[in-house]
């Protein structure tokens, strides 16, 4: 049976039900004032109430599941709206706000802020550093898409041979990080730097780790602070030497590249890094760890607490 299939993608009550079972296992809890005492709370919706309302016998307040969520506010069902975190969350490459368009019969600048909610949900962040003692964890960079900003000359202040900036120069860098059987972390940077690469490693990788790297400059000093650095020369078509290698950290760019240009074929550099959450979030919940697309799309489910995404600003005048 498809999971698409099941009830609560389709009758609104369920998808409700759903979704509190997820954010409120133990029970409503108030959004407001915290409060979580099943006595003190009390569910109003009925004929002349909206869907899943509740309020609190403590601060008078009333909410949903959806307050305080990147849900809050949204018009959508929200058993459409469970449908497309599904979706985002089962096509390894991606499913475009035109594609959830079509499939969720809502407009398409609906689907569009929709689908940035759901990756806002899937962002994660690392507060603890990856690897440890025995255990390999690859960098890399790579480039996608022009700078919507060209650079007029290079980082040593001289002027582009050309008149404009070519190569890696005028394109988008992205600087990885993966450790091998576990989770990935991608950032996109101004540039690819030195100073900023080393930034990235050392506040997301632990110290007894083992670095693999191809033989960038990039890379040369900043692998002296760890346990051992291991690198392969690519230049001389070297792709493995024993443990060195970073196939790993090229297959998650792959993977990455193929999305953006097969599904989503265009994203302003603004929301490059939403794109590349959604990503990472995929690939640390992946088959091969033992999560499935159910178990996947769940987890975005209880990723939405806590955060808000509004089409605007707070100063009303630009969109997210």
């Amino acid at each position: 049976m498809s999971v698409l299939s099941k009830k609560y993608f389709h009758d609104e009550a369920l998808a409700f039900a759903h979704l509190e079972g997820l954010l409120w296992p133990d029970g409503p809890t108030c959004p407001h004032c915290g409060n979580a005492d099943a006595k003190r709370i009390t569910r109003l919706e009925g004929k002349a109430t909206r869907m899943g309302l509740l309020k609190c016998n403590e601060c008078r307040k009333q909410f949903t599941v959806k307050v305080g969520t990147v849900f809050e506010s949204a018009h959508i069902p929200l058993h459409k709206m469970l449908q497309a975190v599904y979706l985002l969350s089962c096509s390894k490459k991606g499913c475009s706000a035109h594609q959830l368009h079509r499939i969720l019969q809502i407009t398409y600048k609906s689907a569009w802020f929709l689908a940035h909610r759901i990756r806002e949900a899937m962002r994660t962040g690392g507060l603890t550093p990856m690897g440890g003692a025995g255990s390999i964890v690859e960098v890399d960079e790579t480039y996608f898409g022009d700078l919507e900003d060209q650079p007029k000359t290079t980082t040593a202040g001289r002027k582009f041979k050309y008149g404009k900036a070519h190569g890696v120069a005028s394109k988008r860098a992205v600087v990885a990080l993966v450790e091998r059987g576990g989770n990935v972390r991608s950032f996109h940077v101004d540039k690819a730097t030195v100073s900023n690469v080393a930034k990235i490693v050392s506040e997301n990788v632990a110290a007894e780790s083992t670095l693999s790297t191809d033989e960038s400059r990039l890379y040369s000093a900043l692998g002296t602070k760890f346990a051992a650095h291991k690198t392969v020369r690519h230049a001389a078509k070297q792709y493995v030497d024993g443990i060195a290698h970073t196939n790993t950290i090229e297959g998650v760019f792959s993977i990455f590249k193929r999305g953006m240009k097969g599904v989503y074929q265009h994203c302003s550099e603004k929301h490059l890094h939403r794109y590349l959450a959604e990503f990472d979030f995929r690939y640390n919940a992946r088959a091969a760890v033992g999560v499935n697309d159910e178990m996947r799309s769940g987890k975005a489910l209880k990723g939405i607490a806590g955060k808000r995404l509004t089409y605007r600003n707070p100063d009303g005048t630009a969109p997210v």
